[in-house]
């Protein structure tokens, strides 16, 4: 069975220092509306780019290997917070865009749908509490 395990330690303030299974480390700090400097990654969006990481490492992993030409590729993500506390994302929008002169789009899409629907745990685990709506957006250079 694979464990994570990180270290946060705070480092005064509202800000804390978050080790990663590599050894890397974020910096996590609240805003100043929050009592914080704004000189480090929030956490609730961080659980965002952990959402477009998983499914962008999985996704770029398929275009290897179906060799697929893509020049660039980004994921827009967008969480809509709850109103009362805790505030947590009721709703989730995953946008894909790739980018290239010779894009398969249908190749692409099903790297995506695999990724979606089989290999990303953080999807999965984004499902157990928010709606998660995901789109694919090709932009011909």
């Amino acid at each position: 069975m694979e464990t994570h395990n990180i270290t946060t330690t705070w480092k005064g303030n509202m800000q804390f220092e978050s080790t990663n299974p590599s050894g890397d480390v974020i910096s996590i700090d609240a805003g100043p509306e929050n009592g914080g400097e704004g000189k480090g990654l929030r956490p609730k969006a961080l659980m965002l780019s952990a959402l477009a990481g998983c499914t962008g490492l999985d996704v770029a992993s398929l275009m290897e290997k179906m060799k697929l030409e893509v020049a660039d590729f980004k994921i827009e993500t967008s969480g809509e917070l709850t109103e009362e506390h805790p505030k947590t994302y009721h709703k989730v929008k995953v946008d894909y865009h790739f980018y290239g002169s010779n894009l398969d789009e249908k190749k692409l899409e099903k790297a995506v749908n695999l990724s979606v629907e089989k290999y990303c745990g953080v999807m999965e685990m984004f499902r157990q509490f928010a709606k998660v709506e995901v789109a694919i957006f090709y932009h011909k250079i």
